[in-house]
């Protein structure tokens, strides 16, 4: 399940909630972004 959050309010939303209406339950924008995870760089020896 992916999660996205809200680019307005910042909250979490399940893509569950967006099956039935693509809008944020919170704040009712239609804006959304997949948060990305930090990656962590190793330098080659």
């Amino acid at each position: 399940m992916a999660n996205y959050k809200c680019f307005k309010c910042g909250k979490k939303i399940t893509s569950k909630v967006l099956e039935k209406r693509f809008l944020c339950p919170h704040c009712g924008r239609k804006i959304f972004y997949k948060p990305r995870h930090h990656v962590t760089k190793i330098k080659a020896v």
